[in-house]
């Protein structure tokens, strides 16, 4: 069994990616609830997690460029 190495660096930001989620799941029209979530399809998954990493990306590019 493979062992997780996902763990959040600042405990404080757990809060934040959780709220962060929720508002991307509302974003693309999937139902997140509290809680077990099983029974999102595949592709419900797939469309919060890539938005989620869309969005991430921008954020970086974006205080990258105001770094220049």
């Amino acid at each position: 069994m493979a062992s997780s190495n996902n763990q959040i660096a600042n405990p404080q930001a757990r809060e934040a990616l959780n709220k962060f989620k929720y508002e991307v799941a509302n974003e693309v029209g999937v139902n997140l609830k509290q809680g077990y979530n099983g029974d999102l399809t595949s592709a419900q998954a797939g469309k919060i997690g890539g938005q989620m990493t869309k969005k991430l990306v921008a954020q970086a590019e974006s205080q990258m460029q105001n770094n220049k």
